[in-house]
């Protein structure tokens, strides 16, 4: 039972987030987890000039997904920040090239969850969340999210990412702050949860 962890970040907070749902997955007996990087659309100029380059070179030994590796997945959790309130144009490009899975119908009954990161509190990580989940949907996936047995998610001690819709994190205007360890167990569950409900179709 595969479970592919796949994300994009540009500055390590959605890499963090990743990082978790790969743990929360292992839990689970039988789980063989990997995790996998959006290919980058941008120019290393255009990444060095953003700031991003120390990280994006840091994050360079992890292998780009390919199409391969979310046919033979059973289990899929996107990783995705949020550009305008929608998945960013890394992962939209790769979903974009989809069009032959979804004409094979390769991704129909298999686990689809997304996690997301905006700048702030309420900059659009639900709407990525749902927006992604309709790209899911188009390729027959079965849509799994952060169930409220997290309660996590209800806490007002704290601003904290998560809903319903899946795990996310709140990373500041400028990037200054990494997920909490509210946040990171939000992911942790999520990854469980995923890994949890694609053993029970496997079966």
């Amino acid at each position: 039972m595969k479970i592919k962890v796949v994300f994009y970040s540009a500055y390590g907070h959605t890499y963090k987030m990743a990082e978790a749902a790969v743990e929360g997955a292992k839990e689970v007996a039988g789980a063989e987890v990997s995790l996998h990087r959006f290919p980058e659309t941008l120019s290393s100029e255009i990444i060095e000039q953003m700031g991003a380059g120390e990280v994006q070179r840091s994050l360079a030994h992890i292998p780009e997904v390919t199409h391969d590796d979310l046919v033979e997945a059973d289990g899929l959790i996107f990783g995705v920040p949020t550009r305008f309130g929608n998945m960013c144009g890394q992962a939209r490009s790769f979903f974009d090239g989809t069009g032959l899975l979804w004409a094979n119908g390769s991704l129909i009954g298999k686990v689809g969850s997304v996690m997301a990161s905006s700048a702030t509190q309420h900059g659009g990580q639900e709407t990525t969340i749902v927006s992604t989940h309709t790209t899911l949907l188009h390729h027959g996936m079965v849509i799994v999210g952060l169930p409220y047995s997290f309660q996590g998610q209800m806490t007002l001690d704290e601003i904290s990412g998560g809903s319903p819709y899946g795990a996310s994190t709140i990373a500041g205007g400028q990037g200054e702050r990494m997920p909490s360890e509210n946040e990171l167990a939000a992911a942790r569950f999520q990854g469980k949860h995923v890994a949890e409900i694609a053993k029970k179709l496997a079966n």
